[in-house]
């Protein structure tokens, strides 16, 4: 059976199924990790943040009320166009693929959430991301990563099951196959069927932490969970915190 192409993420991010199938999360829910992930890195006020992989915007907003001057981006047009609706003169949003360089010294932290990350074939696309984030870095910054734990994901994996929401079924099918975890996504909506796909690699910590190295950015704590709790492989996060060497 072959793996899902790479560009899988080009045609789902940007279906409103996308959206409609993962809005559980919220912005008080945003709100509340960040503001405990602020509590934590203790950037000064009006710091420079850089949300990769922004989405519609959910964590470029909840900086922004606490005082940093926020950029979010997003390969999704749909996304960015929701997210622009936010914008003021500390919060801009761009259309921009990841592994594209942006900006050079210029940010006080990145910030890469919810498993945004791990969609490409080559692994040295996913260095390009790690290179852009430190280029884009000030000495000394700081990169959060926010991953799947892979030990976590293979022991407690869900192969099948099914969603409905506005009237939309969602008929979910999972595996693992040659290191990456594969969703197919069926959707029934009324009598239109439409099929799309999700698939990410199941890095490990230690892998991170060398592709991190290939892009001068240095370990330095990391997390199991949204409350910060400590990291073990029962954990359903692998939150990783690197500062730029």
């Amino acid at each position: 059976m072959e793996l899902v192409k790479h560009n899988w993420f080009e045609k789902w991010f940007n279906t409103p199924y996308y959206h409609l199938l993962y809005n559980n999360r919220t912005h008080t829910e945003a709100d509340l990790f960040i503001a405990k992930l602020m509590q934590h890195l203790k950037l000064k006020a009006q710091s420079r943040v850089w949300d990769l992989a922004c989405g519609k915007g959910r964590h470029s907003i909840a900086l922004n009320k606490l005082g940093y001057n926020v950029v979010g981006t997003d390969l999704s047009e749909e996304s960015i166009n929701e997210a622009s609706k936010f914008e003021s003169d500390t919060l801009q949003f761009y259309r921009l693929d990841m592994r594209s360089p942006f900006r050079t010294n210029y940010f006080d932290a990145v910030l890469n959430l919810f498993t945004s990350f791990g969609y490409f074939d080559n692994v040295n696309d996913d260095i390009k991301v790690f290179k852009s984030v430190s280029t884009a870095l000030k000495p000394n910054g700081i990169f959060v990563f926010d991953y799947l734990n892979r030990d976590w994901v293979i022991n407690n994996l869900q192969t099948q099951h099914e969603i409905v929401k506005d009237d939309v079924k969602f008929v979910i099918n999972k595996r693992i196959e040659k290191n990456r975890v594969i969703k197919n996504i069926r959707v029934i909506d009324g009598n239109k069927i439409s099929d799309y796909s999700e698939c990410v690699k199941l890095y490990a910590l230690n892998e991170m932490i060398k592709i991190a190295e290939k892009a001068n950015l240095k370990l330095e704590t990391v997390f199991g969970d949204y409350d910060l709790g400590n990291y073990n492989e029962k954990s359903s996060r692998m939150i990783i915190i690197f500062r730029k060497n």
